[in-house]
């Protein structure tokens, strides 16, 4: 089952107060951006972030769960209602999340 965009539109909505923040479309499924960096995936529904220590220290008890089978496991977000601590989570993140990539013309990795 793919996101909906319900649901893609709820979790844009709870994220408003950040800055920068921004998304992408990629096999029916979404990355969400903080500030340039992939911070979390919307995945069947499920908004899920890299287990970085960040993420781990603000949800010591979240399940791990791959975003599609055969991916890399992730934390799951399940507190998605409080937009203040959404806030804290990706805030707390950002520094630990990895720099965008830049890809050269013509060459795929």
């Amino acid at each position: 089952m793919a996101t909906s965009k319900d649901y893609l539109n709820f979790i844009l909505e709870q994220l408003s107060g950040l800055p920068e923040i921004a998304y992408r479309q990629a096999f029916g499924e979404y990355m969400i951006y903080y500030r340039g960096k992939t911070a979390a995936y919307l995945c069947d529904n499920r908004l899920l972030v890299k287990p970085i220590p960040a993420a781990i220290r603000m949800m010591p008890d979240a399940r791990y769960e791959p975003p599609y089978e055969g991916g890399k496991d992730m934390l799951l977000v399940e507190n998605v209602d409080d937009r203040d601590f959404l806030a804290a989570l990706f805030t707390a993140m950002e520094p630990e999340l990895p720099e965008k990539k830049e890809r050269k013309r013509g060459t795929r990795k």
